[in-house]
């Protein structure tokens, strides 16, 4: 037994307290995440008014699109760590593995904790549904803003 799957034998309410800290932290860093792209995003999009030709708001959603993206793989990264260095999986690259299918709830099962701490994967993946939720609530809102700048260029004569 690894130090870490004897601690949670000795205490198992340690694995729930584990991933809830984890939890509070992911989705404060996304939540910190989120807001910076989206602030980026709105002070770009009112900078460049009606006159940017189109094809430059499409590079702005992109960018901006590859950013929560990249946001999501930062955030995995912070559940990976503390399970690779604690013994649970041994190699960072396959605890990301595990996170990952736990994240995107696809759960493939092919990497998998020590009996003692399976219940973090649950943790992780409800961590994964919040914070997809909340990008596709940004994401919703950027392409309202591409809508609206659309409607106005063409009333406007613009293309």
């Amino acid at each position: 037994m690894t130090p870490a799957e004897t601690l949670v034998a000795t205490y198992p309410l340690l694995e729930m307290l584990v991933g809830l800290v984890i939890l509070a932290v992911v989705i404060l860093v996304h939540g910190i995440g989120v807001r910076l792209v989206y602030r980026h995003f709105t002070l770009t999009w009112e900078r460049g008014g009606q006159q940017m030709n189109p094809w430059r708001y499409d590079v702005i959603v992109a960018v901006a699109a590859a950013s929560l993206a990249a946001l999501h793989l930062v955030v995995t990264l912070m559940w990976a760590w503390p399970i690779w260095l604690s013994g649970l999986i041994p190699g960072l690259r396959d605890s990301y593995f595990f996170v990952l299918e736990n994240y995107t709830t696809l759960g493939g099962g092919t990497v998998n904790l020590p009996k003692g701490w399976r219940l973090i994967g649950p943790v992780i993946a409800i961590s994964g549904l919040f914070n997809f939720g909340w990008t596709a609530s940004i994401f919703v809102n950027m392409m309202r803003d591409v809508g609206s700048m659309d409607r106005a260029q063409a009333r406007s004569g613009h293309s």
